[in-house]
């Protein structure tokens, strides 16, 4: 799977993007058919620590999930963004299975 990564308005850390691609690698185990990937990081202008944004976009045949996540950190929102893709893969995966 290919996993795109675009900071907004900064540079990104060389272990940053390794820990995204690597993480969302996994996300192949639940459903083989992903294309491709695309994270957004964003850190927002506020006075809360919970600043950092992550959206991963997720694009299967006929099919687009979107999860966006705000934490501490970018790990954190990674993890629990590829958390939540997991669950969407594993309902579109045994949706498609019951229309077989």
């Amino acid at each position: 799977m290919k996993v795109n990564v675009h900071a907004v308005n900064f540079t990104v850390d060389r272990k940053l993007v390794d820990f995204i691609q690597e993480r969302l690698g996994k996300l192949e185990k639940y459903y083989d058919k992903v294309v491709s990937s695309d994270v957004f990081l964003k850190v927002e202008k506020t006075s809360e620590k919970e600043n950092k944004v992550v959206e991963v976009k997720i694009l299967v045949p006929g099919d687009d999930f979107m999860v966006k996540k705000q934490c501490k950190t970018f790990e954190e929102a990674v993890e629990l963004s590829s958390e939540s893709l997991e669950r969407l893969l594993v309902k579109r995966k045994e949706k498609i299975r019951t229309h077989i």
